[in-house]
């Protein structure tokens, strides 16, 4: 098996450890039920947490580096989920990181099989649609290449959107695949959508009937953190 090197790749699958072990640290896993990626664009490479690893004893060997085919090219047996996020890489040349986790709260939404409203302004700062809720695998789907399949229906749910505006999407009775530019933005995303589904599933026990955001105000807020003339935190 071919070994890798370089200081970008080096630097890379030290992002990808640190946004793996930054999942339980941000309450976003239990027991090896997550994973995170990133991407070596250049090289066509991607880095991923070895299948089953304990996050309490993960470090740098338990990062596998596959081609975009999911060939391994160093390290050993890579995430279970590998296919899917390298469906997401293929279809979104923009994106340099994606995770994978079954949060509590995504995940209730996700089997609920409901998309997540957008109801406040939190939700606004992520994106300005709803999360949406990807299609049922069919049997066939199911039974063939399913990793790769799930990747089809999420990339299918984004649709004509750009990925920037839908970070997430959830997968049906399975839980939440975020992304973003990085792996660290990533998991921000995933760290964000936690705490939406969690708003938005309160807010509808306290008023069922409650009304959407206001146009106005969710494009304000979006616009403000990611549109072209973006003013939120400190510029560079």
């Amino acid at each position: 098996m071919a070994q890798t090197s370089g200081a970008a790749l080096d630097a890379l699958r030290a992002e990808v450890l640190e946004a793996n072990l930054a999942l339980p640290a941000h309450g976003l896993v239990a027991l090896t039920w997550g994973n995170v990626s990133g991407i070596d664009r250049e090289r066509g490479l991607v880095v991923i947490k070895a299948s089953g690893v304990p996050y309490a004893s993960m470090t740098l060997d338990d990062m596998v580096v596959v081609d975009l085919d999911g060939r391994v090219v160093a390290g050993g047996r890579p995430s279970t989920d590998t296919p899917t996020h390298l469906a997401l890489y293929r279809a979104f040349p923009d994106l340099g990181g994606v995770v994978h986790t079954h949060s509590t709260w995504a995940t209730a939404w996700a089997q609920a099989e409901r998309e997540i409203p957008i109801l406040g302004t939190t939700h606004a700062d992520l994106s300005p649609r709803a999360v949406p809720l990807a299609r049922p695998l069919g049997d066939e789907e199911v039974a063939g290449a399913y990793e790769a399949n799930t990747g089809t229906v999420v990339v299918e749910a984004i649709g004509a959107a750009s990925p920037a505006e839908v970070p997430a999407v959830l997968v049906r009775s399975h839980g939440p695949f975020c992304w973003g530019p990085s792996a660290t933005a990533a998991v921000e995303s995933a760290v964000t959508l936690e705490e939406v589904a969690k708003m938005a599933l309160l807010t509808e026990m306290l008023r069922p009937d409650g009304p959407p955001l206001a146009d106005a105000v969710r494009r304000k807020h979006y616009e403000r953190k990611h549109g072209p003339h973006a003013y939120y935190g400190q510029s560079s």
